[in-house]
């Protein structure tokens, strides 16, 4: 079954692209959930139209992620959490903690968009990256401190 997909889906395709799927999968799970519809000519031509409008704002957040980019360069927090022998944390740093500390520093960056592999459990500086779009990154700096 042919379907034309209204989002990006990972391993399948992206917004607006026409592909070829189990007539199961489209049926159980991409129409109900509004992810493709069926290929036929109007919708051809009304995807279309939503995939121009789509690539206009992409465009627009792409421009305002490299402007907070560049602010974000060279940003660093510093986080004071209790620590024991051998610059050990007793707990962690999650993504959720340099988020809160960049909220103190005016900067709203969703906590999803911090890539950090695992949390962070050891004292000292800490470089993390955030990915502000789908193609802009940058790196913040996170120093971790013992808290008195």
């Amino acid at each position: 079954m042919e379907v034309i997909l209204k989002e990006d889906i990972a391993n399948l395709g992206q917004r607006g692209d026409m592909v070829k799927v189990a007539a199961g999968y489209a049926r159980n799970f991409l129409l109900p959930k509004r992810f493709a519809v069926a290929a036929t000519e109007s919708n051809k031509k009304i995807i279309e139209q939503e995939r121009q409008a789509h690539l206009r704002r992409d465009a627009k957040q792409q421009n305002e992620a490299e402007d907070l980019s560049k602010l974000l360069g060279g940003v660093t927090v510093t986080i004071s959490q209790k620590a024991g022998e051998n610059d050990q944390l007793f707990g962690s740093v999650t993504a959720k903690d340099i988020a809160d500390a960049l909220e103190a520093k005016s900067f709203t960056i969703d906590r999803r968009k911090i890539e950090l592999g695992e949390p962070i459990k050891m004292l000292g500086e800490h470089k993390v990256s955030v990915k502000l779009h789908r193609s802009v990154t940058t790196e913040i700096t996170v120093v971790v401190t013992k808290e008195e």
